[in-house]
């Protein structure tokens, strides 16, 4: 019996279902044999529309506040959009509202156009011309369905049916618009559900409706193209666009817009993909918020422009607090795997990645970037170095010695960095978790800062001699027992060394001596790190202390008790 939590996978790999793909059928391809898009390059930015106050909203389990509205146009504005759509005001009581507060607060900027979506009834349009009196720069948009599904189901017409209702629609419009005499008014007009309309018929409503607005080369409409639901793969969205712009009448009168949705999760690619047919503007939403599966994201577009040495036009300088002020408005987390601006997203965990961005780090110049697995500087976009790099037990010693290094300045050597990172290794894997850098920090100080041992540093003096040499007198106690030590050397550590060796017949050799300061001012910490070697083998020890001989002092005390300690 299998339990209803449970997967029947059958036997030796026998299938034991299917789902029921019989009842879908392919997209067909565009017939574009000649088609240019794909030896294109994009090299400027599109003109960039919000639609995070519309389309966005309209999509949010609790929709947005006016005084929220108020935040996110604060946010949208700090970024650089120049349009923004702010929502449909005849048929939303806060839409009204807050398009009206930002033009009687006079919150709207002179370059800055709004973008009011509505349909064609007359009561809508009055009611829209309200709500935008006193505005400088209008767009209006204007849509109907064009699919062949919507036309059979929803509005059960014809193709002629369809461009009456537009071309009706746009008439109506631009006599209701002539109450906005004092405004700049850019028409747009949207054949909803584009990605399924014959594109003979989407060129054919679209030329009907910039004949009837009176659209020209200097004064262009907006034609926006939605991906209203995605229905083939990117190339075929950029064969549409391609096909329509060779063959809409007026290309000159139009600027060609683009609104993608992301049902196959692939609205930033048919984006990118349809600019380079030839689409000049981006609809979008930050952080790709919207219906269904969400709308492109526009920072994801944005930003894969500045990662090709792009002007995006937009600023994501500060991206955590963009990412903060959006979570807080949506109520909707961003992805920890969100491009560009998610928690782990330039965190690598893995051993070979951490190791090759360490290196890469450590030569990468203020020119040009090019550090392996990092397409673009964290700090472009506010994020930290130290962030890049976090440790969990897929880790590595290049993992390790990068948080070290990065949070705390210490550079462990190569043969103490293979060591530790052992002990790191056996504590992820005693944890089950990541461990966080300051975990790290401790279990170094844990592991080599060693007082569990036959020997402590009581207490030192020195002096120098007549002969310029160094003399330390120490207090050191073995196993309990207080002993006076004395030696004499060019400086006091091998004085030191030398009198444990006289005294205690300890051999002792010091290399990988390494002064580390862990904070700065008049309290501020020092660390020493270093080796004995008695020639047969190497021990690393720590010692922590305000004063720097101290610290080294107790360093080489710590190293001889770890090796004691292993030698047992």
């Amino acid at each position: 019996m299998h339990s209803s939590q449970e997967f029947d996978v059958g036997h030796a790999g026998a299938r034991v279902g299917a789902m029921p793909f019989q009842k879908y059928r392919a997209f067909k391809p565009i017939e574009l044999p000649d088609r240019t898009w794909p030896a294109a390059a994009l090299t400027r930015a599109p003109r960039w529309c919000s639609v995070d106050l519309r389309d966005g909203n309209q999509a949010l389990i609790d929709p947005m506040s006016v005084d929220e509205k108020i935040r996110m146009w604060d946010l949208l504005l700090a970024v650089g959009f120049s349009e923004i759509e702010v929502g449909f005001p005849a048929a939303s009581q806060p839409d009204f509202e807050f398009i009206r507060r930002i033009i009687d607060e006079d919150r709207i900027p002179a370059h800055v156009a709004i973008q009011v979506l509505c349909q064609a009834r007359p009561e809508l349009i009055e009611r829209t011309v309200e709500a935008l009196d006193g505005a400088r720069n209008v767009i209006f948009h204007l849509y109907n369905s064009t699919s062949a599904l919507q036309r059979r189901v929803v509005f059960r017409m014809g193709p002629e049916g369809i461009i009456k209702l537009a071309v009706d629609g746009t008439r109506l419009v631009r006599d209701g618009l002539s109450a906005l005499s004092d405004a700049n008014v850019t028409f747009e007009y949207s054949p909803e559900s584009f990605t399924g309309t014959e594109l003979d018929f989407a060129v054919e409503i679209c030329a009907a409706v910039t004949e009837t607005w009176g659209a020209t080369t200097q004064e262009r409409i907006i034609v926006n193209l939605p991906s209203t639901v995605e229905m083939a793969t990117p190339n075929v969205y950029a064969d549409q666009i391609e096909w329509f712009c060779r063959n809409f009448p007026e290309r000159d009168s139009i600027v060609v817009s683009l609104h993608t949705h992301n049902d196959r999760g692939t609205g930033v690619a048919a984006t990118e993909l349809a600019l380079m047919a030839g689409a000049e503007r981006v609809e979008g939403t930050l952080f790709g918020n919207g219906e269904r599966t969400g709308n492109c994201d526009i920072v994801t577009v944005a930003m894969n422009l500045f990662s090709q040495g792009v002007d995006p036009e937009l600023d994501f300088r500060d991206m955590p607090r963009i990412r903060e002020t959006v979570e807080a408005i949506n109520k909707l987390p961003v992805h920890e795997r969100h491009p560009y601006a998610g928690d782990l997203v330039f965190t690598a965990f893995s051993g070979s990645h951490q190791d090759a961005i360490r290196k890469g780090m450590a030569e990468v110049g203020n020119d040009r970037w090019e550090v392996p697995y990092l397409p673009i500087n964290p700090a472009d976009v506010g994020s930290s170095y130290k962030e890049t790099v976090r440790v969990n037990s897929q880790s590595g010693k290049g993992g390790v010695g990068f948080v070290l290094e990065e949070h705390y300045g210490v550079p462990l050597p190569r043969d103490m960095l293979v060591e530790f990172s052992r002990h790191v290794q056996d504590m992820t894997e005693r944890l089950g978790r990541e461990v966080r850098a300051k975990e790290i920090f401790q279990a170094l100080i844990d592991e080599y800062l060693c007082e569990d041992g036959p020997y402590r540093l009581i207490d030192y003096d020195l002096t120098q001699g007549e002969d310029g040499t160094q003399r330390c007198a120490a207090v050191v106690e073995v196993s309990e027992n207080d002993v006076r030590i004395a030696g004499q050397g060019s400086g006091p550590i091998e004085a030191f060394v030398n009198g444990m060796v006289d005294t205690l017949n300890e051999p002792l050799n010091i290399i990988d001596y390494r002064e580390i300061a862990l904070s700065t001012g008049k309290d501020a910490a020092a660390l020493c790190l270093l080796a004995i070697d008695n020639g047969e083998e190497r021990c690393y020890g720590i010692g922590m202390s305000r004063n720097t001989i101290t610290a080294s002092l107790s360093a080489i005390v710590s190293a001889v008790n770890r090796r004691w300690k292993i030698s047992r």
